[in-house]
């Protein structure tokens, strides 16, 4: 038994029998995605860079930036509470923060970031806890005048 092309099942048959598969991917919408993902990240990393420890630098006349400089960042604000790296530690922990954050560093720098009204003696002391921590180098941040 035959069937014939004028047939009604073979009419709604041949349909489909003339559309292709088509088995592309279109990647205009994942593109779209990508791209105002990419913004969302290029815009929050930006402030997240700037959120850091607000501090009155002292100014000098050469002046040179702590994020171009390796190693270990440690604030004191004008409260004198300690930060390495942004996070806050109290003093009595400072020594064994700075020998870990240390060791994972190549470079053995301190940088010291301190508010213009912080107490001169924590400075110090944040220093000489910083050698018996395993510091090599100290650095103290400003900015231009």
């Amino acid at each position: 038994m035959a069937f014939s092309p004028t047939s009604a099942h073979s009419s709604s048959d041949s349909e489909f029998d003339d559309v292709p598969i088509v088995a592309e991917i279109n990647i205009t919408p994942l593109t779209d995605i990508f791209l105002v993902l990419l913004i969302i990240f290029m815009v929050t990393s930006s402030a997240l860079s700037q959120m850091g420890i607000q501090v009155q630098l002292p100014q000098s006349q050469n002046a040179a930036s702590a994020d171009t400089a390796p190693g270990i960042l440690v604030t004191v604000n004008n409260q004198n509470q300690i930060f390495i790296n942004g996070t806050a530690i109290p003093i009595e922990n400072l020594e064994k923060a700075m020998k870990e954050m240390l060791d994972q560093s190549k470079d053995k720098t301190v940088v010291l970031e301190g508010d213009r009204e912080a107490v001169l003696g924590t400075v110090v002391k944040v220093m000489d806890i910083g050698k018996k921590a395993g510091a090599t180098k100290f650095a103290v941040a400003t900015k231009n005048k």
